[in-house]
């Protein structure tokens, strides 16, 4: 359904994406972990199609993004992308976002109803559904932002770091279990990065680790567990992926201090 083909993105004269291949099967929810600025959100915004990747190409269901009008249109039809901090319209309300954006996806319209009352309530919006989005917390407009996307019903999501952003508790348990729904359905593909392994490993079928801008591993937590020798939990096993020396440094550190 996704697939990345050597590609490449650049800042001025610095690679933030290297040569960078993925192929994500119909169905399949990828999670994309790795270090701050090491090239997570660009690859992402390059696979939703807001920018251009300087070499190589993104195909959505074996159609080219940003190649033609049509293809691109196309795939916009299919495809959700929420980056970490959209942008929401101030002075329309949570309630009128919600309907604009499923008219906009053509939702129909008894379903949109049902829908976005589901999502306001689900992610405890209803006392702010009338209330202009300018007047909501910094929680809340990620809430919004969150519902925006879901709303969409897009059989492909590619969402930004969704669960950092001053996520309440209750909304972190919602929009994992819907997440998680999700990743059941064999008609619904998501990539998505996300920030704490613990997250992860409960949701994602594959798991696509980035740093310094090239793909260090892609595969499932197991299979990455294998691949390091690393039977703790998820995030020893990114650390022993990324940062090996981490490793040495604590038990250089330990071995000192017990002399």
């Amino acid at each position: 359904m996704i697939n990345i083909v050597d590609v490449w993105h650049h800042y001025g004269v610095k690679p933030i994406l290297k040569n960078v291949s993925l192929k994500i099967e119909t169905g399949e929810l990828v999670a994309v972990m790795g270090p701050n600025g090491m090239g997570k959100s660009t690859l992402l915004g390059v696979v939703g199609g807001v920018m251009s990747s300087i070499k190589g190409y993104v195909e959505i269901d074996g159609l080219k993004r940003r190649n033609s009008v049509k293809e691109e249109i196309a795939i916009r039809k299919k495809t959700v992308y929420l980056p970490d901090d959209p942008f929401l319209p101030p002075f329309s309300t949570g309630r009128e976002f919600l309907l604009a954006v499923g008219r906009l996806y053509e939702v129909e319209e008894e379903r949109l109803m049902d829908h976005s009352e589901q999502l306001l309530k689900l992610f405890d919006l209803e006392e702010q559904a009338d209330s202009p989005v300018r007047s909501y917390s910094t929680g809340q407009k990620k809430k919004i932002g969150i519902c925006s996307a879901l709303i969409t019903e897009a059989s492909v999501m590619i969402l930004d770091e969704p669960f950092s952003g001053g996520l309440d508790s209750s909304a972190l348990l919602a929009l994992s279990r819907v997440l998680k729904n999700l990743a059941d359905r064999k008609d619904i593909t998501v990539m998505m990065a996300v920030p704490v392994p613990g997250l992860v490993e409960p949701i994602a079928h594959r798991i696509a680790i980035v740093a310094h801008g090239e793909i260090l591993a892609f595969d499932t937590a197991e299979g990455l567990r294998r691949r390091t020798g690393c039977s703790g939990d998820l995030g020893e096993v990114l650390e022993k992926l990324i940062h090996p020396e981490v490793f040495n440094n604590i038990d250089e550190y330990l071995e000192g201090r017990v002399k």
